[in-house]
């Protein structure tokens, strides 16, 4: 069965920040926050203190994953350089993403420079209080003037935003914000980043923000759902069953597969984030085409 990542990181040069400070390789797959903190960033077994392109793709060849759809992310730090260069070298294999901090002076200069010289299709915002732009800043409406001036100019160039918002404990958690993002940018296409990032405890408001978000232009991810409902294990049967409820609700058609790998990929096997879908019952074999590729060939790559 044909596949594409959508929601996968590299990292050329690990320069992350957040709200525990810089994240800075360290050797053997590791790094460090600026705190002190200590984590596995990237799988032990392929060490180092990067990960690229070529690593990835002889970890997409080896299960069958055609393309990958490369997000920004600040555990790893703006990649925004690397990203071109990809988008230019590997466009058969890899959707690049750019980002800007819309807190930066001449974000939008820059922004339009991505879009219009540099040829970007797709940006990505890691939105979220735990790890993203509201934990560094203060928080912001995501439908508000500064973010909607960014959104409109990205759909007057015809591309696609994504979103990663954080859970339903943080203040970047907007779902109601992305809704009227999608009204008022009806030509954007935008996903929503680890399906909402969904918890035990707050199941009916997950479900319910999903039936919001119910629209013609919105997509999701399931990226690292396995990794969100730990301590479920392998084949991640509980996993399945909010995928199954989500279909139920958003639709099949709306969902894309996703490993967020190299981070999500310390906790299980590339293999097991890429094959774990066809070992529960969560979707039909027709619905697994458009899951694993179908529905990320038209929002990435069409």
């Amino acid at each position: 069965m044909k596949k594409i990542d959508a929601h996968v990181h590299l990292a050329k040069v690990v320069a992350g920040y957040c709200r525990r400070g810089e994240s800075r390789a360290i050797g053997g797959g590791k790094a460090q926050w600026g705190n002190g903190e200590v984590f596995q960033l990237i799988p032990p077994e392929i060490g180092g203190e990067s990960f690229l392109a070529e690593q990835l793709l002889e970890i997409m060849d080896a299960n069958e994953v055609e393309r990958a759809v490369l997000m920004q992310g600040s555990l790893y730090g703006f990649q925004n350089q690397y990203h071109k260069q990809l988008l230019k070298e590997m466009p058969d294999r890899f959707c690049p993403s750019c980002t800007v901090d819309p807190f930066q002076t001449d974000h939008m200069e820059t922004l339009r420079h991505y879009l219009e010289d540099d040829g970007f299709r797709l940006v990505k915002f890691e939105i979220s209080s735990g790890g993203g732009l509201m934990g560094t800043h203060d928080p912001i409406d995501i439908s508000g003037d500064r973010m909607m001036e960014i959104f409109k100019l990205i759909e007057k160039n015809h591309g696609n935003v994504a979103l990663d918002v954080g859970d339903i404990t943080m203040e970047s958690h907007q779902p109601y914000a992305i809704m009227r993002v999608a009204d008022r940018c009806p030509d954007l296409k935008i996903t929503v980043c680890h399906l909402l990032a969904p918890a035990r405890d707050k199941h009916k408001e997950w479900a319910l923000s999903l039936e919001l978000l119910s629209k013609p232009n919105v997509w999701f991810d399931i990226a690292a759902i396995p990794k969100i409902m730990a301590p479920d294990t392998y084949p991640y049967h509980e996993a399945a069953a909010y995928l199954k409820e989500a279909k139920g609700i958003i639709g099949a058609d709306r969902m894309m597969w996703g490993t967020d790998a190299p981070f999500a990929a310390t906790q299980d096997t590339y293999e097991h984030l890429t094959d774990y879908l066809l070992k529960v019952d969560a979707f039909t074999p027709e619905e697994l085409e458009d899951v694993y590729y179908n529905n990320a060939r038209k929002v990435y790559f069409d």
